[in-house]
């Protein structure tokens, strides 16, 4: 008898609570608040142009303990390139050597290896190498005050770059030839000078 009372009171709580589906189910219309409104990000305006910042080229001097390294390390490599005949290669490593002697002033030694790196340049047939050698050598010729040469040399590297019409090389010749007509006018000044100062010393 309790047992079915019990039975009872359950199912009469049950239907009670199902009852109410109709208050808290899915049907029912849920009120709707407004949306939130977006927040705007205030960005700064770039006009897509960006300043060109200026620069400075900086010189770094060499030491003499560098330019001795230097000398050194192309020296061997020139050694290794003769020994295996890679010749090729070696007109660019005594070219160096050249311009090492350069900075150091040593004229003769530029002088040497800058006509040791024309001759294997000819042998290759690397006329651009070429042109640069004979360039060089006419500056040296020219400070030494062999301005004949220093002509003839011009003239030659005038004569190769007109015919691959290389007009860079062209542009350079011209103003080293130019260069040299200055040089040879300031010669023939200073030596003009000197004479007529001997002549007034008599």
């Amino acid at each position: 008898m309790r047992g079915i009372l019990l039975v009872l009171v359950l199912c009469t709580t049950g239907f009670t609570a199902s009852a109410q589906w109709w208050a808290v189910g899915p049907l029912k219309k849920h009120a709707r608040y407004a949306q939130m409104a977006q927040v705007k990000q205030y960005l700064p305006k770039l006009d897509g142009k960006l300043s060109k910042a200026a620069v400075n080229r900086v010189a770094i001097s060499q030491t003499i303990y560098n330019i001795t390294q230097n000398e050194r390390t192309v020296m061997k490599t020139a050694q290794h390139q003769m020994r295996f005949r890679e010749y090729a290669e070696a007109s660019y490593s005594f070219n160096e050597l050249a311009k090492i002697y350069l900075q150091q002033n040593k004229l003769s030694e530029a002088k040497w290896f800058f006509l040791q790196s024309n001759n294997l340049s000819r042998q290759q047939s690397n006329d651009r190498l070429t042109i640069a050698n004979l360039i060089e050598l006419a500056s040296i010729k020219s400070t030494i005050g062999d301005f004949a040469l220093a002509q003839q040399d011009l003239d030659e590297a005038q004569d190769l770059a007109s015919t691959h019409h290389w007009n860079d090389d062209i542009v350079s010749v011209k103003r080293h030839q130019d260069n040299l007509q200055r040089t040879k006018l300031a010669a023939v000044k200073t030596d003009a000078g000197l004479a007529s100062a001997g002549q007034n010393t008599l």
